[in-house]
């Protein structure tokens, strides 16, 4: 059976003929009238700023336009018509006091709030009554505040607790991020965001870990920064050490500069004198950061154990005391006097010594009774004196360290005869004196 005869060209058309074909219905098409649109100026529009809502490829020499809240014609959501020829503006219901009509159909809104966020619609009536109309879209955006960091430990332990960080308020549209000393995040498995970036949390804290930190807030129209928060985690305070310029002052005369050193940082520093708080005198003053202490001049009233004690807002250590030594006059004065005094009482000693040992001396080598003394007599005079009892069968030839040879010299007085007795009489008595 033979396949129906019938015109090839019917059954196969040429792919060049078919384009070709539809290439010329394209160009005897008559053009279309280009369809009003409305732009949004700025693009972007924040709260508080003017919005002008733009008519392009509107209709030459229209008889009026209109423009609705919404995406309908509803008379009840009208905010102003305006008649080109007049130029004539009519407010509607939905007006509220910050649009404005202009005659080429361009739509002013100052001060916009997220109130004004929605769809505008606008409506050409043609010379020929008949109507085009086409809607905008309009959408305010918040400008947003200066962010706040809070934390749920505000004095968290080393080593111990956890922090979290949280960056408010919580507003829709905004980005959050993170910085630390001034640098984005580092990578840590310490340091943990949430799905929306809004809160941080920073696991066994340390003091690497403090701060300073910024959260930043971000929508499409302005960028805010918070101020920075620091977080002031306790921990363990080093034992300082106290140095001073001179230990020994004499008084009024300085200064003396006290200095408590060490390598803690973020701390108070506090003095004591004595075990107790210091009380500043008119003569003392301190750095700017308590590190340092001044006397100048010094007093005697200075004279005592000094520390420094440094502390966090839950450890403090103090320094081992140093001991402040004050001189004056009238102590060296008395020092001296001790120190004569010592010395003649010394000397009165030797001479003493020198004296009795010259005495034994005197009597070990002259044993004779004549040759050192005659008998003691009796004195006949009537003056009613006592006698003294003669001396008889005195042995001379003992040892002078006898205890008889100090009998015999203590009994002479002045009128007798015996050298070595009268000296050592007279040395005992200038002792006594």
């Amino acid at each position: 059976m033979e396949p129906p005869s019938g015109p090839a060209s019917r059954r196969h058309v040429p792919w060049n003929r078919l384009l070709l074909a539809v290439s010329l219905l394209t160009f005897w098409t008559p053009p279309t009238t280009a369809q009003p649109t409305i732009e949004t100026v700025p693009l972007l529009a924040a709260e508080g700023s003017d919005v002008l809502l733009l008519a392009h490829n509107v209709t030459k020499n229209p008889l009026g336009y209109a423009w609705y809240r919404g995406e309908r014609v509803d008379n009840t959501q009208l905010i102003g018509s305006c008649r080109v020829a007049t130029n004539l503006t009519t407010k509607g219901p939905a007006h509220s006091g910050s649009e404005t009509l202009y005659p080429n159909g361009t739509l002013l809104i100052q001060s916009v709030t997220q109130e004004d966020t929605g769809s505008y619609t606008l409506l050409v009536t043609k010379d020929d009554l008949q109507t085009e109309r086409q809607t905008g879209h309009l959408h305010v955006h918040p400008v947003l505040p200066t962010p706040v960091i809070t934390s749920n430990n505000s004095n968290p332990r080393e080593h111990k607790d956890t922090v979290v960080l949280t960056c408010g308020p919580e507003t829709q549209n905004t980005s959050y991020m993170w910085w630390i000393s001034n640098q984005s995040l580092p990578k840590s498995t310490r340091l943990e965001l949430s799905e929306d970036k809004r809160t941080l949390k920073v696991v066994t804290v340390t003091r690497k870990e403090k701060g300073p930190y910024v959260c930043e807030t971000r929508n499409p129209v302005s960028i805010s920064h918070s101020d920075p928060f620091t977080l002031d985690v306790l921990y363990p305070v080093v034992r300082p050490s106290l140095q001073a310029s001179n230990t020994t002052v004499p008084e009024h005369e300085g200064p003396v500069v006290l200095t408590c050193l060490t390598d803690e940082t973020g701390v108070s520093i506090r003095w004591l004198f004595k075990g107790q708080s210091l009380l500043l005198a008119e003569r003392m003053t301190l750095s700017s950061d308590s590190s340092t202490l001044t006397i100048d001049p010094v007093s005697r009233e200075d004279a005592g154990g000094y520390q420094c004690e440094v502390s966090n807002r839950g450890n403090s250590s103090r320094s081992g005391p140093l001991r402040l030594r004050v001189t004056w006059r009238e102590n060296a004065r008395a020092l001296r006097v001790g120190a004569i005094t010592g010395i003649v009482i010394g000397v009165l000693l030797v001479l003493t010594l020198l004296a009795v040992l010259g005495c034994f001396i005197f009597l070990h080598r002259y044993s004779g009774i004549p040759r050192c003394c005659p008998h003691p007599q009796v004195d006949p005079s009537p003056r009613g004196r006592t006698p003294h009892p003669p001396i008889s069968g005195l042995d001379l030839q003992d040892p002078p360290t006898s205890p008889r040879v100090f009998s015999l010299v203590l009994q002479f007085l002045p009128h007798q005869v015996l050298t070595c007795g009268s000296f050592l009489n007279t040395v005992l008595i200038y002792f006594v004196i």
